[in-house]
């Protein structure tokens, strides 16, 4: 081999140029196959980025080298794109994943903890992998990092084990013309030396690997965006006003559905009063979530007007016309009244709320008309009100709850009415926060309840006549 860098503590820097991209790979030429883990084949089979870094070490270690790790540049995580090659003074990344032979990673975490932060200078082979896009084949664990170990962790003998390393790896992770980490591999004495042939053969694997981590990398974003809005458009986990109680939860359809159209809040009213509202605009995705923000705004703008429940519910339905993807979302609005013991209920084509009574019957409140969707312009909403003289629960929610492929929405009401009844116990103090949560939480998990195909939503309210 051709030195191509300086010799330093004598440790030889060998450069080895990258494959071009439409030929094969020199392991691939010679036939000889790179010993390999069935972990590679499943490479991006997750869209999460520390698993699919798991992968990518367990495909290496040990069939193919004694230890392994990735790193992903602290840059092209934290942004929409990496920067283009260059020659920066230093790089930062993070330690994604490590293996070091076949021994489980907690013992290393200690060590070399996953998800540490790394600045590597300029002349060290990781930062030169990503100026020039090509390998780096050393004799041994570069000068920098053999400082640093010794420097973090003394006379580990794992340490140790490391650093009597005699073939080291490098190999830039790169996409579309941009660096956005490497990979590292090394052998100890008693394994042959990297060859360029293997150099090619890690190369064509992190391609492949690139790919998943930038799809695991978007995925996380979008999931982590989408929960941030979630978040914001939720009311706090727990609300206590005079004369109510309330406790709420949502679980989305699927494993990966984060947004849907489903939403809740629990505004406050001019004279004390209290506002519950559960709604659903139509579909899941950026879409029914945009729909869902605007109904949400809304509904809490027209609370803070000192109008009637059915009047905010027509108004409701006139913004709602002019909100893309918001007609035929349907939506229940209640208002409870401490003082006066009332409850005043507006359905615009949502499923009736349901009502348990001291007795720990539950029942739905019949509506005198369950109203048209929203968006449609019809303007007709008419209240019906509760008198709650004793406390009372009041369950508001999606119909997530009561759909099902297998029976009609009524049948699903009457379960869950029955699933209600049963969900906190008669003898307990239903106004008790630690009783409406353990009722909320069986409410939203119990499987009889729907088939799981769309979003549970419900928002459980412990209504408490006011004395005075």
């Amino acid at each position: 081999m051709v030195a191509t860098g300086p010799t330093r503590k004598g440790t030889t820097l060998r450069n080895q140029a990258r494959s071009h991209p439409d030929a094969a790979p020199a392991a691939a030429r010679s036939g000889r196959r790179p010993a390999f883990s069935p972990a590679a084949d499943v490479i991006g089979s997750e869209l999460d980025l520390d698993l699919t870094g798991r992968h990518i070490v367990r495909a290496l270690t040990p069939g193919f080298c004694d230890a392994a790790s990735v790193y992903l540049l602290e840059r092209w995580l934290v942004e929409e794109n990496a920067y283009a090659a260059g020659d920066p003074p230093h790089v930062a990344a993070r330690r994604l994943a490590l293996r070091v032979g076949a021994e489980a990673s907690a013992k290393w975490e200690g060590i070399l903890p996953v998800g540490e932060v790394i600045v590597f200078p300029r002349e060290t082979p990781y930062a030169r992998s990503l100026a020039t896009m090509r390998p780096q084949l050393l004799d041994a664990v570069d000068a920098h990092t053999s400082e640093r170990l010794r420097a973090s962790s003394g006379d580990d003998a794992a340490i140790g084990r490391l650093l009597r390393t005699v073939s080291f790896l490098v190999v830039p992770l790169h996409l579309r013309g941009a660096a956005v980490g490497f990979v590292v591999c090394g052998r100890g004495p008693d394994r042959a030396r990297f060859l360029p042939e293997d150099a090619a053969a890690v190369e064509a694997l992190t391609a492949r690997a690139c790919v998943a981590l930038d799809n695991a990398r978007r995925y996380e974003r979008e999931r982590r965006t989408a929960l941030a809005i979630r978040q914001s458009l939720l009311p706090a986990t727990a609300h206590t006003f005079d004369g109510c109680r309330i406790t709420h939860g949502s679980v989305p359809a699927g494993h990966d559905t984060i947004i849907g159209g489903d939403w809740f809040d629990v505004p406050p009213r001019p004279g004390g009063r209290i506002g519950l509202v559960v709604g659903d605009a139509m579909g899941h995705g950026p879409e029914s979530a945009v729909a869902m923000i605007q109904l949400r705004t809304a509904a809490r703008t027209l609370a803070g007007i000192d109008i009637t429940p059915a009047e905010l519910m027509r108004r409701l339905d006139t913004l709602a016309c002019d909100t893309p993807g918001a007609s035929f979302a349907t939506c229940v609005y209640a208002e409870w009244d401490a003082q006066r013991h009332t409850c005043t209920l507006v359905g615009a084509g949502h499923p009736p709320p349901l009502i348990r009574g001291p007795d720990g019957r539950a029942a739905p409140v019949t509506l005198t008309s369950a109203g048209l969707p929203l968006g449609l312009g019809t303007g007709t909403y008419e209240p019906t009100v509760l008198e709650v003289p004793e406390p009372a629960l009041l369950l508001l929610y999606s119909d997530g709850m009561v759909e099902s492929r297998q029976s009609d929405i009524d049948q699903g009401i009457t379960r869950l009415a029955g699933l209600f009844a049963q969900a906190v116990d008669a003898s307990a103090d239903i106004t008790a926060p630690d009783t409406l949560h353990a009722g909320c939480e069986r409410l939203l998990h119990d499987t009889s309840v729907t088939g799981g195909t769309d979003d549970r939503t419900v928002l459980l309210a412990a209504l408490m006549p006011s004395s005075e």
